[in-house]
């Protein structure tokens, strides 16, 4: 019954623990996983493991330096766990991608082992309770997303008609885009894809440079409207738009209305900011 008691009183940290690692703020959003925690937000996965020392050294020096390797080793093993279930787009996950490539998978293991120690804790009884953190922007992104995700110098703007219509009149002065997708069962992604009700690319990897992919993501993610149109990544004057549907298996992909579309186009910068990734995508 003691014992029973302790696991769930384990459980019960893990729950309020989790969200707050990574320094975790309103609006942030984060996707629970049996061991831990995606922040889609901060781009990082948090794992935590709980270590004893074997019982002949209860009481001994070495009980606790034991005990920390023990929840390390467990919690590594949780962030491989969440990590090759993290979508890298809406068709394939980042185990589906590391199978293909012995060296691929040897690598997404080696950044794995590179996690870094956040919290330790002590227990009365001699366990002890790690928790860890790795990024999924930087060496990880550079590995896993798509090879069609290239560096760009310079983009070519889209041939618009002579004469737009009035209401496709090009809209100057738009700093990003932020894409509401509440209520339409999306989910996050490293790839994800904006597309028109035509099915056309409106932004992804065609639309990046790798550089800026790698250093912060193809895209930043929200639960909470304000907090994304405030995010400094889309900076001083975002253009939002309303997602209509979900596309793909992995629901990564957010349609928006042609008219949307039209104004993203029409925008004279948005190939600059699309470059440079300054899009927010809201989910619930």
């Amino acid at each position: 019954m003691k014992k029973i008691s302790y696991i769930f009183t384990c459980l019960l940290l893990l729950m309020f623990l989790i969200p707050q690692i990574g320094n975790a703020q309103d609006g942030d959003l984060i996707e629970q996983k049996e061991n831990g925690a995606i922040n889609w937000s901060k781009g990082i996965v948090v794992a935590t493991g709980i270590g004893a020392p074997p019982e002949k050294y209860y009481g001994k020096p070495a009980a606790r330096p034991m005990a920390i390797r023990v929840a390390k080793i467990v919690a590594l093993r949780n962030i491989l766990e969440i990590v090759n279930g993290v979508r890298i787009d809406s068709t394939t996950v980042v185990k589906d991608f590391a199978v293909e490539s012995d060296v691929i998978m040897s690598k997404v293991q080696g950044m794995v082992r590179g996690a870094e120690v956040v919290k330790t804790e002590y227990m009365s009884d001699g366990t002890v309770e790690v928790t860890m953190k790795m990024r999924l922007n930087g060496g990880f992104s550079q590995l896993v997303l798509p090879q069609d995700v290239k560096p760009i110098e310079q983009l070519t703007p889209v041939v618009r008609p002579k004469t737009p219509p009035p209401e496709q009149a090009p809209e100057p002065g738009f700093t990003g885009l932020v894409v509401d997708s509440r209520g339409l069962g999306a989910r996050p992604a490293m790839a994800p894809k904006i597309l028109d009700e035509d099915g056309q690319e409106v932004y992804g990897s065609a639309f990046v440079s790798r550089e800026f992919a790698v250093q912060q993501g193809m895209s930043g993610y929200a639960k909470d409207i304000t907090v994304a149109g405030q995010n400094p990544r889309v900076t001083a004057k975002p253009l939002t738009v309303k997602g209509l549907r979900t596309e793909g298996p992995g629901r990564s992909n957010i349609v928006i209305s042609r008219a949307d579309a039209a104004k993203l186009r029409n925008s004279a910068e948005h190939l600059s900011f699309l470059r440079k990734c300054r899009v927010m995508i809201v989910v619930d």
